[in-house]
């Protein structure tokens, strides 16, 4: 079995037609460049001036660090501000205010107002407040 697919492989051609000439590519980059035409941005390149970077170019990399670092204070500052603060105290956080919650003297001298909005007025006007002192003279 083996010596028929020897034979078999020996009748078929293992070349793809796909050679190179010796020494094709030793001077390839030679000859192409001799094939193609000259350029004109290929000889003025050899004039050209560099222009010097401009002040906006020199502190653009600095300015644009800056923003990103302002982009990072505000995302912190937008965390912390989202965070629960200290500020908003509720009694069951504090067993002093929580004690003072449940004394009826300190809910009504501090927490609850019984003053209404006409008793304020009624003691303006007694006061002699009148609405024309609010009006200024012409």
């Amino acid at each position: 079995m083996k010596e028929k697919e020897s034979e078999l492989l020996k009748g078929l051609s293992r070349d793809d037609g796909m050679r190179v000439p010796e020494g094709y590519f030793a001077d390839f980059a030679d000859r192409m460049q001799s094939m193609l035409p000259e350029q004109p941005w290929e000889s003025e390149a050899n004039g050209t001036r560099v222009m010097p970077r401009t002040m906006w170019q020199k502190i653009r990399p600095y300015v644009y660090m800056a923003a990103m670092f302002m982009g990072v204070w505000c995302m912190m500052k937008m965390m912390d501000l989202m965070r629960p603060s200290a500020d908003n105290i509720y009694p069951s956080m504090s067993p002093a205010l929580a004690e003072a919650m449940n004394d009826d003297s300190f809910m009504n001298d501090y927490y609850i107002s019984d003053v209404d909005e006409t008793d304020i007025l009624d003691q303006l006007y007694d006061e002699g407040f009148t609405t024309a002192s609010l009006i200024p003279s012409l």
